[in-house]
């Protein structure tokens, strides 16, 4: 696991970007998994910046979201498909029949989910995963003590979970209790991983993930079995951890690593 230490909130959404945007140019036709949330704003703010200024192209990119309310219509300003289009694909050129995301209104739920896992397959394989994190440690919408083989199902919300994101309804009763999400086994299976985590309030949560040991019970220490994951945080989310030192000094020095491996 790569861990890259930034000052703040709008270093470590360039850096993410950046990130992305060198995988869709090193590869046009990338398959990008996409996250919803705060953490993610600025970096789609990033990514559309450099779509209008830098020609960053998305016309061949298809995209894979990782999760949805369900029971809440694609139109719903709380849904995780208004989120997407008002914040990143209405402001770049990706093609909308490349663009893919849970629906919270489905007749067969478990259906759509195997429809999914299988349109993820047609597609090649996700080559990035962009991914947020929980206070609880969750990836996706997968909870604590969700199984690392798991697939895209239905999940039901913690209670943190909803009183996390009761900021984005009128009250936390309007919070859905249900969401289809991608599994902890789909996500290990991209290429790779890329998170991002800022806050105060996941920096003991982003301590417990990275150098903590792995287990279900914070889903997002998964990620220290994959091979080429990286972890992107700003200052605060990065307090707790107890080996900075180390981090940066591989951040200050990737120019020698790169020259020892011959790159």
């Amino acid at each position: 696991m790569e861990v890259i230490l930034t000052n703040d909130y709008e270093e470590m959404s360039k850096t993410a970007a950046g990130i992305i945007a060198a995988q869709i140019r090193k590869k046009p036709d990338s398959v990008i998994g996409l996250a919803t949330g705060s953490t993610p704003l600025g970096t789609y703010k990033e990514l559309i910046r450099m779509h209008r200024e830098d020609g960053l192209d998305f016309s061949k990119v298809t995209t894979f979201n990782l999760d949805e309310y369900l029971g809440l219509s694609p139109s719903h300003d709380q849904s995780y498909n208004y989120f997407m289009w008002e914040n990143l694909f209405k402001h770049i050129n990706i093609n909308p029949e490349n663009v893919h995301i849970p629906q919270g209104l489905v007749d067969d739920a478990e259906a759509f989910c195997e429809w999914y896992e299988e349109r993820i397959k047609k597609a090649g394989g996700i080559d990035l995963q962009l991914l947020g994190i929980g206070s609880d440690g969750h990836i996706a919408f997968n909870e604590p003590g969700s199984s690392f083989g798991s697939r895209t199902r239905v999940k039901t919300l913690e209670e943190q979970t909803i009183k996390d994101n009761a900021r984005f309804f009128k009250n936390e009763d309007e919070v859905p209790h249900f969401a289809i999400t991608m599994g902890v086994g789909t996500i290990l299976e991209a290429r790779k991983i890329l998170l991002i985590a800022n806050g105060e309030n996941k920096a003991p949560v982003c301590k417990a993930f990275i150098e903590g040991p792995i287990t279900s019970q914070v889903t997002a220490s998964a990620l220290q079995l994959h091979p080429h994951a990286m972890v992107v945080l700003e200052e605060k989310a990065a307090s707790m951890l107890e080996r900075k030192k180390y981090y940066n000094w591989i951040r200050d020095n990737k120019h020698l690593v790169q020259k020892y491996l011959g790159r």
